[in-house]
């Protein structure tokens, strides 16, 4: 660990790590200096991100650009250079970036209305500000990840191959997935019509990718900056939604405990329009819903595929 830490431009020498978070895609420690000064160190999954120095630039350019929309030093995550000026060191044969620790921050993994509400401002923020950036200047860090015709496609051959012998006891799923391909069209051709503009955005808008202040409960900023790429900002509320509207897990047993609360619906709304409705066209405006749709929809198809 203390070869890689040496690799970055550190306010004093370290003195401690320990891990931080809940995420399961990246190892992530909490690194204290000896200056009290205190930062997040990842590495970077390459068996789910294949081409981490694409990744990085990604998280470069936007950082860089969301920093001249605010003053507020909490209000974008900071990368800390390498000794060499790069975003990142590669050592051991792992990529490895550290960002300054954003202080007095909390993160909650499920949220009443007020925080839901907080999450959409920092998202529809994060999308307003990105308004203006070219979105064909990020790579795709992870190829076609809400194409859902894709993940339809991903289906059918799960299907046809039935690798694991589990498609008869979930024929009814399959049957409900297929009769809806169709509608899993419906964004792609927008888009390819030019109804729905190419935007810079997040794709895993969950409510723990934001970090709230730890007094006020208000949404500082947005974080597990990945994902980034181009694609639909209908796709980035539709994912808020789908996860945080909902009353039970992902990986809820129990599917009574399922449903949908429409006051989350509508609190994530008036949240997400306060700060990006004047950046996103009509056309997107009147296709949230669907966007929140779809985005069930092509995740419930992924995890058949998967179970398959």
């Amino acid at each position: 660990m203390q070869s890689v830490l040496s690799c970055f431009a550190l306010l004093g020498a370290p003195v401690s790590s320990e891990p931080y978070g809940s995420g399961h895609i990246n190892g992530t420690q909490l690194v204290t200096c000896d200056s009290g000064a205190r930062y997040i160190l990842q590495r970077i999954n390459t068996s789910v991100f294949r081409a981490p120095e694409a990744l990085m630039r990604n998280i470069e350019l936007v950082t860089a650009h969301l920093r001249t929309k605010t003053d507020d030093p909490r209000g974008v995550l900071r990368l800390v250079p390498t000794h060499a000026g790069i975003n990142y060191a590669k050592e051991g044969g792992e990529y490895w970036r550290v960002y300054a620790l954003v202080e007095n921050s909390v993160c909650h993994q499920r949220a009443d209305s007020a925080l839901f509400y907080e999450s959409a401002v920092a998202f529809g923020r994060f999308q307003n500000h990105l308004a203006d950036f070219p979105a064909e200047a990020l790579a795709q860090t992870i190829p076609q990840f809400h194409d859902t015709p894709a993940r339809y496609a991903a289906l059918h051959r799960a299907v046809l191959h039935d690798a694991a012998g589990r498609r008869g006891e979930v024929a009814r799923e399959i049957d409900f997935a297929l009769a809806r391909e169709l509608f899993a069209h419906r964004l792609v051709d927008l888009q390819a019509a030019g109804e729905l503009p190419l935007r810079v955005t997040h794709n895993d808008t969950k409510i723990n990718n934001v970090l709230f202040d730890a007094t006020t409960r208000k949404a500082l900023c947005v974080i597990d900056l990945d994902t980034v790429m181009p694609g639909l900002s209908v796709n980035d509320f539709g994912d808020a939604i789908r996860f945080g509207a909902s009353t039970a897990a992902e990986d809820e047993r129990v599917l009574s405990r399922v449903h949908f609360d429409l006051q989350l619906y509508d609190a994530y709304v008036r949240g997400y329009l306060s700060t990006c409705g004047k950046s996103l066209t009509q056309a997107e405006k009147a296709m949230l819903p669907t966007g929140a749709k779809m985005m069930t929809l092509e995740c419930g198809i992924r995890f058949l595929a998967d179970h398959l």
